[in-house]
């Protein structure tokens, strides 16, 4: 199946260079910027940090974070169901993305806190689930678990 592909696929090369890691991550953040950028959402700016000059990209309106914020909120709070494979994609693909970027804390920061521990305690509960039960089941999307295996295992 693709999803075994995929997996393989990841991790033969993380495995034949794990030094490459790194660099792929790299690229994949400057175009991610880029395109973010050209949509009008970040901007570019030079700022020097003692020794270095670094490339930044801030933000250009704070809307588009708290939409997506509020989705990632939404996702995990008023309509969660038990069940991934019913969640919306994108929705859980923002959640994991969220966590491997480790900035669900300050998403979750203005939750009341119930609200903060029945969100955690949700996204402890994707976390939890095997990519590769999950990619199993009929109607499941094989890309979409295995990458989400290839990030968290």
């Amino acid at each position: 199946s693709i999803y075994v592909y995929l997996k393989q696929w990841y991790q033969r090369r993380v495995r034949g260079n794990p030094l490459k890691l790194r660099y792929q991550i790299r690229n994949v953040r400057e175009r991610i910027a880029k395109n973010l950028v050209e949509k009008g959402i970040l901007t570019t700016e030079k700022q020097n940090f003692v020794v270095f000059d670094m490339t930044t990209h801030p933000l250009m309106d704070q809307a588009q974070k708290q939409q997506i914020i509020r989705k990632i909120q939404d996702t995990l709070l008023t309509r969660w169901v038990n069940d991934p494979q019913r969640i919306d994609k994108r929705a859980l693909g923002l959640v994991y993305l969220a966590h491997a970027s480790e900035v669900l804390e300050q998403a979750f920061s203005c939750l009341s806190d119930d609200d903060y521990d029945l969100a955690m305690k949700r996204v402890r509960e994707l976390l939890d689930l095997d990519p590769d039960v999950e990619a199993s089941k009929e109607g499941a999307d094989e890309v979409f678990w295995g990458v989400v295996a290839s990030f968290f295992k």
